[in-house]
């Protein structure tokens, strides 16, 4: 496709933060975890800060040499640690908006219906600048991890949050996993699992 890709560092948080929180204001999820647009306004960039804060630290962020789009990427270990935090969707909350159990609230569902027993890689997020939405930059950055998810013979997965979404995934070789996570009063979310082409 031609789009250059680089990998992000600490000099790029405050302009991934800032495209992560122009790309899901109006996001199903995002919507439902700030259901006040006001207090969405004032407050989703904080927690797109926090969640940007955990994959620099424990995976990588790839992004558009033009600095349009970026896709935040886990590599989860077959088994989980034994010194993995059961309190990190308590201190999520704290340290973005206390008074807001929605935000705790996520990080549990999601974690709760995170596959377990094999590696793969997770796309926790991808966000695109909304005035470059349908050009083909998300599809680039994915493909990028996918190629060499095919390579290493990895398996990913992610949760899709909107059914806009959804279609894109399943062009790239992602199947929805069978059942929904259905916030609570909320939108349904997809879990969905790509298995790496088989080599020949």
């Amino acid at each position: 496709m031609g789009v250059a890709i680089r990998r992000a560092g600490e000099g790029d948080r405050e302009a991934v933060t800032r495209l992560l929180d122009d790309a899901f204001q109006n996001d199903p999820v995002s919507s439902w975890v700030f259901p006040d647009a006001d207090d969405r306004r004032r407050t989703h960039h904080l927690l797109m800060g926090a969640f940007l804060g955990i994959v620099l630290e424990e995976g990588y962020v790839d992004v558009t040499e033009d600095g349009s789009a970026c896709a935040l990427w886990l590599p989860t270990p077959a088994e989980a640690h034994e010194d993995d935090d059961e309190d990190g969707p308590a201190q999520l909350r704290e340290a973005v908006d206390p008074g807001n159990e929605r935000i705790e609230q996520i990080a549990r569902l999601t974690a709760g219906i995170h596959p377990a027993g094999t590696a793969h890689e997770y796309l926790w997020m991808i966000g695109v600048a909304p005035e470059r939405q349908g050009e083909g930059l998300g599809t680039a950055l994915i493909q990028h991890v996918l190629d060499r998810c095919d390579r290493e013979q990895l398996p990913a997965y992610l949760e899709a949050s909107s059914a806009r979404s959804r279609p894109l995934y399943e062009r790239l070789g992602f199947t929805f996993m069978g059942s929904t996570l259905d916030l609570p009063d909320g939108p349904p979310m997809w879990p969905m699992w790509r298995d790496p082409a088989p080599r020949f």
